[in-house]
């Protein structure tokens, strides 16, 4: 799912007040991680993962891997936090985005 600037700064404000569920720590992106966002996602629709290291392209690297492997949606890296959205069921939805804008002709 793609999101919109404007879907985008509404979950960063809803993210600001979470803690880190999930931590990558110095083995990276194991499958074991995997499945433990992936449950994170399934409870919570967005959350903040923590990774430890200072590689910033690392770090990219996760967040990429993390959205492709999960159908998940990047909100924003910021340092060493990672914020992660996943939509889900639409019956069981918690997060109501706000709709996209119309692009505008002319």
């Amino acid at each position: 799912m793609e999101l919109d600037s404007d879907q985008r700064r509404y979950l960063r404000g809803l993210a600001h007040h979470l803690n880190p569920v999930v931590m990558i720590g110095n083995n990276g992106l194991t499958d074991a991680v995997i499945r433990e966002i992936a449950v994170n996602l399934d409870a919570h629709e967005l959350i903040k993962i923590r990774v430890l290291g200072d590689d910033r392209e690392a770090r990219t690297q996760y967040m990429e891997q993390i959205c492709a492997e999960l159908s998940a949606s990047p909100v924003q890296h910021l340092g060493k936090l990672l914020i992660i959205y996943r939509q889900g069921d639409a019956d069981r939805s918690r997060i109501e985005l706000p709709k996209p804008k119309k692009a505008k002709k002319g």
